[in-house]
């Protein structure tokens, strides 16, 4: 009887502090489903780290033979990051976990029940975060339910990359290579049949968190530019309302002039007008650029992330090695020797 697979993938960015505990919290769970049937691996990603994120990844392996830990050449971000883990798992199915520790571990048994009952996308939807300021709380709010009205794709609320994808669903994201990837839209986008299990999310196992409220702004933009053309829309939108009430005001001035002259005032209304036309001009011209922009990262076709070292799982690993960079071969350089050598 062929057993499944499951391989944990976790991306992580400076987080030499969390990652003992988050895996000492994994294996303990692993431990609790020995004889289901299932083969578990980790996959730990390290995203470019600046401090010793990739010393403790190895020292975890060396530690276990359930462990494959692959560094990137550089830091992509986190999207490119879990992109590299997901390339990587070639058989089976793929949990992702935040090397933080607030999602729990401890809920992998009722994922991979899920996965069972034949779902393809298994997603954790938080009732509660804790530890986050309100400020937080309410942006993330206000942005999923943004989302779900802007776009057609459907983005589950309060859900993030905490997930649970079958093989057919990994299958399908590995064919979506564009370059500005919004991770928690393409998941929605790619479809098949899903469902929710809600949790609390814990605070910050260690460490600082590495989002600040300008890359969430900057997360949001993508998102919102990555699946929706409604920002587009609303420019054209408000050019006609405000053609609209130009017009009018125009015609205002003309009656009033026509019926009780022209004193030469008006200093304040014209500029009031002026830069009102031209911060809507602004703003407009802003969300072209943005759509622009990402055409121009597209036409260039550059690879999503280089790998820098990949050392895989010492009793079998879940890939031998796809093409991570967008349709081309490995381009990893020296990696390969290197981690041969290891």
């Amino acid at each position: 009887m062929t057993r499944e697979l499951l391989t944990i993938v976790v991306a992580a960015f400076n987080e030499a502090e969390a990652l003992p505990i988050l895996h000492r919290r994994i294996s303990d769970t692993f431990d609790t489903m020995a004889g289901d049937g299932l083969d578990l691996r980790m996959l730990y990603v390290d995203d470019g780290s600046t401090d010793g994120t990739w010393q403790a990844m190895r020292v975890i392996a060396g530690a276990d033979r359930r462990v494959a830990v692959l560094r990137l050449s550089r830091n992509f971000g986190k999207e490119a990051a879990l992109t590299a883990g997901l390339d990587r798992v070639e058989t089976g199915a793929a949990l992702i976990l935040d090397a933080d520790g607030q999602d729990p571990p401890e809920l992998i048994p009722q994922f991979v029940a899920k996965w069972r009952e034949g779902y393809d996308d298994v997603h954790g939807t938080r009732r509660h975060r804790e530890g986050e300021g309100w400020l937080k709380k309410a942006t993330a709010h206000a942005f999923y339910r943004v989302m779900q009205r802007l776009s057609k794709t459907p983005i589950p609320t309060d859900t993030g990359d905490f997930r649970l994808l079958s093989p057919r669903a990994l299958a399908a994201l590995r064919q979506l290579r564009e370059r500005h990837r919004f991770m928690k839209g393409l998941f929605g986008w790619i479809g098949f049949n899903g469902v929710s299990i809600p949790y609390d999310r814990a605070p910050r196992v260690a460490g600082n968190t590495k989002f600040g409220l300008w890359r969430l702004w900057n997360l949001a933009l993508e998102g919102i530019t990555s699946f929706s053309t409604a920002p587009l829309r609303l420019a054209t939108y408000v050019g006609l309302g405000t053609a609209t009430l130009a017009f009018g005001f125009a015609l205002w001035i003309v009656g009033k002039a026509l019926m009780f002259g022209d004193p030469v005032a008006g200093w304040p209304t014209m500029m009031t007008v002026i830069l009102f036309l031209g911060g809507v001009q602004l703003i407009a011209l802003g969300m072209i650029g943005e759509y622009l922009g990402r055409i121009y990262e597209e036409s260039k076709q550059r690879p999503l992330y280089f790998v820098d070292d990949w050392h895989p799982a010492a009793m079998g690993v879940s890939s031998t090695g796809i093409q991570p960079a967008g349709g081309t071969p490995h381009a990893h350089g020296a990696a390969t020797a290197r981690s041969e050598d290891a």
